[in-house]
């Protein structure tokens, strides 16, 4: 088991306090986005080892994956950590993206790899062959942005803001069937004139801010990307607020965004992101019209499942990765965690300890596949592992 030392990336729309105050240490003023635990070439874990220098956990993992990954897992996911783990902390709403599923991102990859398109450009969509669902956990209060809404009830929101431009995409999407209706309507969006857009995107916001209620996340969008078409393809989705403990599953060709909020992240192993707008960054309409669903969601709240042992268990249909967490009070028995799969602990409460580690909020440890764990103290650990 090896305590981890893990980077802070200081994304421009992260918060500046919610991630130091769950490590209690000082606030440096900059924004602190996302706190990375896992093994991702971006920014590894490091760790260190008896008799070892510190060293990135995707070297150790690649040294000899099936002793840190085990077997099984080594066999149907490669010589890599499946997933990767993360504290997210949004003080500004992110970009409207969506991720494509396996056989997107492999033809993906593949087409933009043939047409020698390098890794870095800013127009490159697939930088791996892998998909990107994603599990997110709230923390803290938490906002955003999941799967479409239905027409009728998006076509209502506009229609009250009694802007003359957005009359069109009211007609539109009172037409059936639903997912050609949100197609057109998406489409229009992200392909009109930037500066007729922008001014329908003014227009639209100084409507939200008068009206406030269902329409305010909207004007808070607006504020922060000032004319951008992301504010309107925003508008088409369900607008989600998360209570600690609550969850959101964001499968491949599902619309979303973050609006604000302290959470836990967990995700398969992948950078690839399609972008809707609510961003400087490119935005690819032809590949994102091929790989977002066009269909109505009520954007489902996960909340976990408990068992015998404590574990509460969020459920989702993918196997790279599991999240699940224990929430002990004082005198609560030990609870043993040995898996043929690897893990990692992360604790948001309280001091759990992990055999003779004692974790407090926001400090982690690596569990090799097979290694005896048990968890005893008390507090909140969540615990991120692979579907064997």
């Amino acid at each position: 088991m090896d305590r981890l030392s893990n980077t802070v990336r200081p994304y421009a729309w992260g918060s500046t306090t919610a991630i130091p105050d769950l490590l209690g240490v000082a606030p440096t003023g900059e924004p602190q986005a996302e706190m990375w635990m896992g093994a991702h070439p971006g920014a590894p874990s490091r760790v260190t080892r008896p008799g070892h220098p510190e060293q990135p956990l995707s070297a150790l993992i690649e040294a000899d994956p099936e002793r840190e990954l085990g077997p099984a897992v080594v066999a149907r996911f490669g010589p890599r950590l499946p997933f990767l783990l993360k504290v997210l902390a949004a003080g500004a709403p992110l970009s409207l993206q969506v991720h494509p599923d396996l056989a997107q991102a492999r033809e993906g990859y593949a087409a933009e790899e043939r047409a020698g398109i390098p890794l870095d450009a800013p127009h490159r969509n697939y930088k791996d062959a892998n998909h990107k669902p994603e599990l997110i956990c709230a923390l803290t209060a938490f906002e955003g942005f999941c799967g479409f809404r239905a027409p009728d009830r998006t076509a209502d929101l506009l229609d009250a803001l009694e802007v003359d431009s957005l009359k069109p995409y009211v007609d539109l999407l009172h037409a059936h069937p639903e997912d050609a209706a949100l197609r057109e309507v998406l489409t229009a969006v992200l392909s009109a004139d930037p500066t007729d857009m922008a001014a329908t995107v003014t227009e639209t916001a100084a409507a939200c801010d008068r009206l406030g209620g269902a329409h305010a996340p909207y004007a808070v969008l607006a504020h922060h990307f000032p004319g951008d078409p992301g504010v309107l393809a925003a508008m088409l989705l369900n607008h989600v607020r998360l209570q600690p403990g609550e969850a959101l599953y964001l499968g491949a060709g599902v619309p979303h965004a973050y609006l604000g909020g302290l959470g836990i992240e967990l995700m398969a192993n992948s950078d690839n992101v399609l972008r809707c707008g609510l961003t400087p960054k490119h935005v690819d309409v032809p590949e994102l019209l091929r790989v977002v669903r066009f269909e109505p969601l009520d954007a489902a709240v996960l909340r976990p499942e408990a068992s015998p042992s404590g574990e509460e268990v969020y459920e989702t249909p993918i196997d790279e990765f599991r999240l699940s967490r224990y929430v002990r009070s004082e005198g609560a028995a030990p609870v043993d965690l040995t898996a043929p799969t690897p893990q990692i602990l992360l604790a948001t409460a309280g001091t759990p300890r992990t055999n003779d580690i004692t974790l407090t909020p926001g400090r982690s440890v690596f569990v090799p596949a097979g290694e005896k764990a048990e968890l005893s103290g008390t507090g909140t650990l969540f615990r991120a592992t692979v579907v064997a």
